[in-house]
């Protein structure tokens, strides 16, 4: 399916299609460019070449996986590859995939800062984002116009509104998990525009009051994946009432309309506005606060610390994350997978049990 829209997006409007690896990366500056961002989330499965090998197997599975799809034939639809910094091993995965040169495609990198807000921090930002739409050019687009920016952070703001809404009215909509998040995950790789269609689609079948009937949860991790884990949480008699995979509600700015002069700080003020999210900010206390208030606001019954194998920044926040909401009483599950295929049956057991222990909860005693 992602071919054949990078062909249709090639052929039909002349744009070019880039391999973004996860996580973070300026959406508007891509989109007003005109280029098309296929986020690149492993792929799930195992490996499909040798070339994973050239990462050690303590290395997670997003970054081994992508290496061997991409020194295959995953680069073969694109005209490059992005490649934030978003932790060790995928730095070390974007000097590794331009000294091989990548089926001779360009390989990009951006390197986003960590911390609090300040004024140095903005600077940087702001420089790194333009130097990003610099060296864009490699791919034959051209320079990146005022205007352009302007519109497309106007119409990024649209989507990151709806996306926001779809999951800040989880409990309204009438489909399942997996349904919704079919719907959420196809702007990884849609033209903006075309997402935003979806999203209004699905936004229109919100309904005025709550619709759901199983047990309301918060999950945190990375992705979600393997894809048979939504349809499985209902099985279990759950559903995602407050989304922090970083895939997906982490990267939902929730602010006021840009309202700046110059759009280049609206991008900047878009990436300040994010959540808390482990692979931007070592400041663990907010994204403990910023969880607590999703499990409340959602009314959430149990979390679901999803982690990814060998993920060292969630590794890192994950004792404090599980000791805040011990001490709230709410139950708490550790899950950790990796980019399998199909849904370990460890996982469907411990996902079962803890389904079952929410429902007990709810009868009378």
């Amino acid at each position: 399916m992602r071919k054949a829209i990078i062909e249709e997006q090639r052929k039909v409007h002349g744009r070019r299609a880039l391999a973004v690896l996860p996580i973070h990366h300026p959406k508007e500056i891509l989109t007003a460019m005109g280029v098309l961002a296929v986020e690149l989330w492993g792929p799930p499965g195992a490996p499909r070449s040798a070339h994973a090998g050239r990462l050690q197997t303590y290395v997670c599975a997003v970054a081994r996986n992508a290496l061997a799809f991409l020194e295959s034939d995953g680069a073969e639809a694109v005209d490059g590859v992005l490649v934030p910094h978003t932790c060790d091993a995928l730095q070390g995965l974007g000097s590794l995939l331009t000294d091989l040169g990548v089926k001779a495609r360009p390989c990009l990198t951006f390197t986003h800062p960590r911390g609090a807000d300040r004024p140095s921090l903005r600077r940087f930002l702001r420089a790194e984002l333009q130097a990003l739409a610099t060296r864009l050019e490699v791919l034959g687009v051209p320079p990146l116009a005022p205007e352009r920016l302007a519109w497309a952070v106007s119409l990024h703001q649209v989507i990151d509104d709806l996306r926001g809404q779809l999951l800040d009215r989880r409990a309204c909509f009438p489909g399942d998990d997996a349904e919704l998040y079919a719907v959420l995950r196809r702007g990884e790789y849609l033209w903006p525009e075309d997402h935003l269609a979806e999203l209004r689609r699905a936004a229109a079948r919100l309904r005025p009051e709550p619709v759901q009937r199983l047990a309301p949860v918060l999950v945190t991790g990375i992705v979600p994946e393997p894809a048979a884990l939504l349809p499985f949480l209902a099985t279990a008699g759950m559903y995602v009432a407050a989304d922090d995979w970083a895939a997906v509600g982490r990267r939902v700015a929730r602010r006021s309309p840009p309202r700046a002069a110059d759009p280049w700080d609206d991008v900047v003020e878009r990436y300040l506005a994010l959540p808390p999210c482990s692979t931007r900010t070592a400041d663990t206390a907010s994204r403990v606060a910023h969880l607590v208030g999703l499990a409340t606001r959602s009314g959430a019954r149990g979390v679901i610390l999803h982690s990814m194998k060998f993920c060292e920044p969630e590794l890192f926040d994950l004792p404090a994350i599980r000791r805040a909401f011990a001490e709230r009483g709410l139950p708490v599950l550790e899950l950790e997978t990796e980019l399998e295929a199909e849904l370990p049956g460890q996982a469907v057991t411990r996902l079962e049990a803890f389904g079952e222990m929410l429902a007990d909860q709810r009868r009378p005693a």
